[in-house]
């Protein structure tokens, strides 16, 4: 995707996936590109309609949480861009799992107990519910890989204050309740997730993306009780399917390890799943849509040029 140049552009910034681009020092453009990424490592090719699954998934749950905190969309001047407030974010992710998979479950099948500060339970299965939903944060690292860190960790080393941390903490809970039950109406179930916030001044804002394949797990409610009866894996909606094949193909994003070749078949198949997740969890068609770059610059100047009057 081509570099943009917007009104009063103050600067851009290309993460893993979204390209990133300050204005005027207050308000925030993302772009979702295809881009797709996998323990930190930015996969060779593209994923076809990756980056509107994901901008439009994100728009649609900020929407349907805005009652629970002040989030930092404004509005999304093309199916694959939005714009918003410039926050100072935290440098933490707050992790929540509502089920033992994933990094979790390697955690606990390694022998450990505690993951972030957290005691879990014996006698768990993988994909099994937790009792209640654990907060397992991250740090969130500028360059490199992101980090498991307790609250305790995060709060002695000053990295958010106790008081914010107590929000932080409030808003994660309501926000995956409300996640979960927006899932179970689709007949899915929100296993685990990842928000992240930042501040202007002293009002605590959402950040980023929510509930999307990115950034949360999805399992099929009808089937979860009897695959796990039976000791099956489980129906999932999420990129883990990617992240298995690149376990599979050995490859964990550590160092002198290849990122295996992907086929234009592969490809195809992480697209159609995001697609899927797309329809499963908003409950509507995808409608693809297929923009030149002239058309999301002149979009999102458009939206700019409103904005800052």
């Amino acid at each position: 995707m081509a570099v943009f140049q917007f009104p009063q552009q103050t600067n851009f910034y290309s993460g893993k996936v979204r390209d990133v681009y300050t204005i005027a020092d207050k308000w925030l453009v993302m772009i979702a590109s295809n881009r797709i990424s996998a323990f930190d490592v930015i996969l060779p090719k593209p994923i076809p309609y990756k980056g509107q699954v994901l901008n439009q998934i994100a728009a649609y749950m900020l929407k349907a949480t805005e009652d629970i905190c002040p989030n930092w969309l404004i509005n999304t001047p093309t199916p694959n861009s939005a714009l918003g407030k410039k926050c100072i974010p935290f440098k933490v992710e707050m992790v929540i799992r509502g089920n033992l998979t994933g990094h979790a479950w390697r955690t606990y099948n390694s022998g450990k107990r505690t993951l972030c500060g957290v005691t879990l339970p014996e006698g768990l299965n993988e994909n099994d519910f937790f009792h209640f939903p654990i907060i397992t944060p991250t740090t969130k690292a500028d360059v490199g890989h992101d980090e498991d860190i307790s609250k305790e960790d995060i709060i002695a080393r000053g990295i958010v204050s106790e008081q914010d941390y107590a929000i932080l903490e409030k808003y994660t809970y309501a926000l995956f309740e409300r996640g979960k039950k927006l899932a179970a109406k689709q007949g899915l179930i929100l296993v685990d997730t990842k928000y992240e916030f930042g501040k202007i001044g002293d009002q605590i804002y959402l950040m980023d993306e929510i509930h999307t394949p990115d950034s949360s797990r999805y399992f099929y409610a009808d089937v979860y009780g009897e695959r796990q009866l039976k000791g099956e894996k489980q129906k999932q909606l999420s990129k883990e399917f990617v992240r298995e094949w690149l376990i599979e193909n050995n490859f964990m994003g550590k160092e002198g390890q290849t990122v295996p070749e992907m086929s234009d078949e592969f490809i195809n198949t992480i697209s159609q799943r995001y697609i899927e997740l797309y329809e499963k969890v908003i409950g509507e068609k995808f409608i693809r849509k297929d923009l030149s770059e002239e058309v999301i610059e002149r979009s999102i100047t458009n939206s700019l040029d409103k904005l800052l009057g």
